[in-house]
């Protein structure tokens, strides 16, 4: 054999062999960095658009892999795209990146000491629902689909966003800004994926259901107003913290009621309920607030509508005004996280090829929710969107302290488990898997 053929034979051979490598064998050299970037990243946690450090972070290791690099999108926010050496489709892979305002309680060697403000008050920061183990393992996805670039068919578009958890009072963020602020201007991908950790799987395990995976969530404010008084006359006055009383009451009958819970399941949530300032005064006002969240969009309006429609009845009943936003704003409300059923099948196949059939559930309908439908939405791109599980094997999911908990622990197991699923799933897609 001539040395030229020699030559083309061994290139061809090497590029067979990375080729059929498994994602496992992929992401088993990168762990020791997933894992240190995930302990990094839990020790400094940032609040929602105040994610300096995390950004700076995300996009230094993204250009020492070679990506090309976008940062101050929605404040925060960072984007890498990777250009493959062959045609192919366009994927986006999102990950979040804030922490919440909770002390945290897990003794770790790097547990958060951090500290931040919200709503005025000083708070504990802790990476409380698992932002760190997303961008540590979307980053080894990042890095494992790197070292494939001469081979890999299509673009990679990394986004990590900011704000997740909800921007600060006054403030815009998120997938919303980020939409708004031409994350896909120049790269429009043919389908979107991600995924989140829970403490309500056990770790080893993924889980996925096609259309509604979590539920729609509209932020609420209704403020009573009624007539100051003396607590010992309190009919020299109209009382709205009874007003405000009684619409709470009232509006229990919203989902027992009035919502046809046979096709899918909703939730009506007072969070808020704030009036008066003294126990022998009748105040003037009283101020409500909370949430209300569907898995159908027509429920989802309906109860919208009865949550004001009760609101405005009961105050005029006690000669009370109110004022309503409901839903408090655009920004404040989050769609369905729906599944495309089609391609939620296709990445349930990737999901058992890379960790095995009896690794991978059927997810149940969370009533929790995210702003990461609003990617798919704007652009009118299918996506899909998994769960990992986070809670440490012989311990029961039902009872671990869940996501936002102070005592949230995730096995760093799930790691692994993630970045192989989420990198089997986008070589899939891509055309570029054995």
């Amino acid at each position: 054999m001539r040395p030229t053929l020699l030559a083309a034979s061994l290139l061809l051979a090497a590029t067979s062999a990375a080729a059929a490598e498994t994602a496992q064998q992929a992401i088993q050299p990168l762990l020791p960095d997933i894992t240190a970037w995930r302990r990094d990243l839990h020790q400094h946690p940032e609040l929602s658009n105040r994610e300096v450090r995390t950004s700076k972070f995300v996009a230094g290791e993204l250009k020492k892999l070679g990506y090309e690099v976008r940062t101050g999108i929605a404040h925060t926010g960072v984007v890498g795209v990777l250009k493959g050496g062959r045609s192919g489709p366009k994927l986006a892979i999102r990950a979040d990146m804030d922490g919440l305002p909770v002390t945290e309680e897990v003794d770790l060697p790097f547990a958060s000491k951090a500290k931040g403000e919200y709503l005025g008050k000083p708070v504990g920061v802790m990476h409380a629902c698992g932002h760190d183990a997303h961008v540590a393992m979307t980053l080894g996805v990042a890095a494992a689909l790197a070292k494939r670039r001469r081979d890999l068919p299509g673009e990679v578009m990394f986004v990590f966003q900011p704000a997740e958890e909800g921007a600060p009072p006054g403030e815009e963020g998120g997938a919303p800004l980020m939409v708004k602020d031409g994350v896909f201007k120049d790269f429009k991908p043919d389908a979107i994926f991600g995924m989140h950790v829970v403490s309500a799987l056990p770790v080893g395990t993924v889980a996925l259901r096609p259309g509604g995976a979590m539920a729609s969530s509209d932020t609420f404010r209704i403020v009573v107003r009624g007539r100051q008084a003396h607590g010992a006359t309190p009919w020299k006055g109209i009382d709205p913290i009874v007003t405000a009383a009684e619409i709470v009451t009232a509006s229990q009958t919203i989902v027992s009621r009035a919502l046809d819970i046979n096709k899918e399941p909703a939730v009506v949530t007072f969070g808020i309920f704030d009036g008066g300032q003294r126990f022998n005064i009748v105040p003037d006002k009283a101020e409500l607030q909370g949430t209300v969240r569907a898995f159908d969009e027509g429920m989802r309006q309906q109860a919208l509508a009865s949550l004001k429609n009760i609101a405005e009845h009961v105050a005029a009943a006690h000669g009370a005004t109110v004022e309503t936003q409901i839903p408090l704003s655009a920004d404040s409300s989050n769609p369905v996280n729906h599944n495309d059923p089609a391609l939620t099948a296709r990445v349930r196949a990737s999901l058992e090829t890379a960790l095995g059939k009896d690794h991978v559930q059927e997810a149940q309908r969370w009533t929790a929710s995210e702003d990461f439908p609003h990617f798919g939405r704007a652009i009118d791109v299918p996506s899909v969107y998994f769960f990992v599980g986070a809670t440490p094997a012989g311990q029961d999911p039902a009872t671990a302290p869940s996501n936002h908990s102070p005592k949230f622990f995730l096995d760093e197991g799930a790691l692994a488990v993630g970045s192989e699923g989420m990198l089997q799933a986008a070589l899939d897609f891509l055309g570029a898997a054995p």
